[in-house]
């Protein structure tokens, strides 16, 4: 299989960023998207809502559903899934982009943040894979892709912010367990993480870095299309790095993804260099 066209997907933290690529990778396949995510206004501070991705959708030649969901509430998800399957008649993709980022260390972190990520992170994926399984279990080739690193013990992951480490390497377990769950039973069940740092607005949170020392979320969207189009029987399990995701469908040349080609790129989180 080589396009998502007719397939839907629904996708959590669409409205912008990583998210909106993914959309927008498929739409262009003809794809029906589900834009879940809580940005029903405008924010001056972090561009895109729900209906101005929809609207990205389709002009893409795509078909899009806006739907304002916080994956931290269940009713809201299991309400966006039925609304999901009336309109397009089925889930045949879970994209799990949705994430809260702190990246402080334990005295500087309050428990609300602590809190926040926990629900949004693993919570959140998890309840989103409950929510869409029945419906995948029925799709000809189901995909689950959860946008989460390789998990990892190493100590210099987690000091310098513990609480946001727990939060993501909690989406790369319940990857693990979803994956030897529903692997045997067909359901695709993969993480993607990027090797370098994406130019979107989670920027902003790291000290010392700039979006020119990123890719564009395009790279992400890409390499998430070369992973929905395999055949989900058998792959199951991988957590996969977007640039060799990309190689190993045959494209070589990276550089039209640079955020600023005359900057360094930086390695990712969970990323050695």
């Amino acid at each position: 299989m080589t396009t998502l066209s007719g397939k839907t997907l629904f996708i959590t933290g669409a409205s912008r960023g990583i998210g909106l690529a993914i959309a927008l990778r498929a739409a262009r396949d003809g794809a029906n998207v589900a834009i879940v995510a809580k940005s029903d206004v405008p924010n001056p501070k972090l561009p895109g809502t729900i209906h101005s991705a929809a609207r990205a959708v389709e002009e893409a030649g795509g078909r899009a559903l806006a739907l304002k969901c916080d994956i931290r509430e269940e009713d809201e998800v299991r309400a966006a899934v039925a609304a999901t399957v009336d309109a397009f008649g089925g889930i045949d993709i879970l994209v799990n982009n949705a994430s809260a980022i702190w990246l402080r260390g334990t005295l500087d972190t309050p428990m609300k943040r602590f809190d926040l990520m926990q629900q949004v992170n693993s919570r959140g994926s998890f309840l989103c894979a409950q929510a869409c399984l029945p419906h995948l279990l029925d799709a000809p080739n189901p995909h689950i892709l959860t946008l989460c690193p390789p998990p990892s013990l190493e100590p210099k992951w987690w000091g310098p912010h513990t609480a946001y480490t727990l939060a993501k390497m909690g989406m790369s377990f319940v990857t693990l367990g979803l994956a030897a769950e529903f692997g045997p039973r067909g359901v695709a069940v993969n993480a993607l993480w990027p090797r370098t740092l994406i130019a979107t607005d989670a920027l902003n949170m790291i000290p010392g870095v700039a979006a020119g020392n990123g890719r564009k979320p395009e790279i992400m969207g890409d390499a998430a299309h070369a992973v929905l189009t395999r055949e989900a029987a058998g792959f199951s399990g991988n957590f996969l790095i977007d640039d060799q995701v990309l190689r190993q469908a045959g494209i070589g040349d990276l550089s039209g993804y640079a955020q600023d080609p005359s900057m360094p790129l930086l390695p990712d989180l969970y990323i050695d260099p």
